[in-house]
């Protein structure tokens, strides 16, 4: 791999770690502010109509802060706070599973061990069941310094979850991480997006295209069929709208359907 090429990965990622922190600053901003309010409101009714213009105004910069964060090379929601429990464990930890999604590219699939992942397997098996990834968009196409296809966030703007958050798992899954801090994700791998803070994963996941150099802070738990991966190459082939490296995919991706069976 030429020098060049080394340094624009290495930029990439740099980047990918500064728009993962200012998505955590944003989202504590807000939260800080949303309290501020509250207790505004709860002195006097002139107090809170005063204090709400003001969090309104701050309310804007976060979303542009947000904005900017969602279109970073970065897997990662932004609601990572716990506000339900995770489903009650029902699969069988020592099968494999399979995720089947119907799209409109093509039906994309990928195996999912239990034995390494259960929390994650039992969530996904969970969502899949009462139908939360119908028709949801893959909202996020990244074509430079990372290759990844992000999905199942139900907003379609990087920051819909689930409402509870599943512990990180299996992350030494990929071997140890080098000098630079990262280890290879292979063409196929899938895994959990986080916020860039421990056990903050929820519904969104990323599937790779082409190889990728990442922390190892993401749960790898599935992998896709040589079918599905070259669906999903197609997507990234295609590019992202507008021309840049992230954003919204030029192939739109809506997920149709989605289904877990046990292997």
């Amino acid at each position: 791999m030429s020098s060049s090429e080394q340094r624009r990965r290495q930029l990439a990622r740099e980047k990918f770690e500064r728009q993962q922190k200012r998505r955590e600053e944003a989202r504590r901003r807000t939260k800080r502010i949303t309290a501020i309010v509250a207790a505004s409101v709860a002195v006097i009714a002139v107090v809170g109509v005063s204090a709400f213009v003001v969090a309104g105004k701050d309310d804007g910069k976060d979303k542009k802060t947000d904005a900017a964060a969602s279109q970073s090379p970065a897997p990662e929601p932004s609601e990572s706070e716990s506000k339900a429990p995770l489903p009650p464990m029902k699969i069988d930890k020592k099968a494999k599973y399979t995720l089947s999604l119907t799209t409109n590219q093509g039906d994309i699939g990928f195996s999912m061990d239990a034995a390494k992942t259960p929390q994650t397997v039992n969530s996904f098996k969970a969502l899949a069941d009462k139908g939360y990834f119908d028709g949801t968009k893959c909202h996020r196409l990244t074509t430079q310094g990372i290759f990844v296809l992000q999905c199942g966030d139900p907003k379609g703007d990087g920051t819909g979850g689930p409402g509870y958050t599943i512990p990180d798992e299996n992350l030494d899954g990929l071997g140890k991480a080098g000098a630079d801090g990262n280890v290879v994700y292979p063409p196929g791998t899938v895994a959990m997006a986080n916020t860039g803070q421990p056990n903050s994963g929820g519904s969104q996941f990323f599937l790779v295209y082409k190889e990728t150099k990442l922390p190892p802070t993401y749960t790898p738990f599935g992998t896709m069929d040589d079918a599905s991966l070259k669906a999903v190459q197609k997507v990234g082939e295609a590019g992202v709208e507008g021309g840049a490296g992230d954003g919204a995919p030029k192939k739109a991706v809506t997920v149709e359907k989605a289904s877990v069976e046990k292997s």
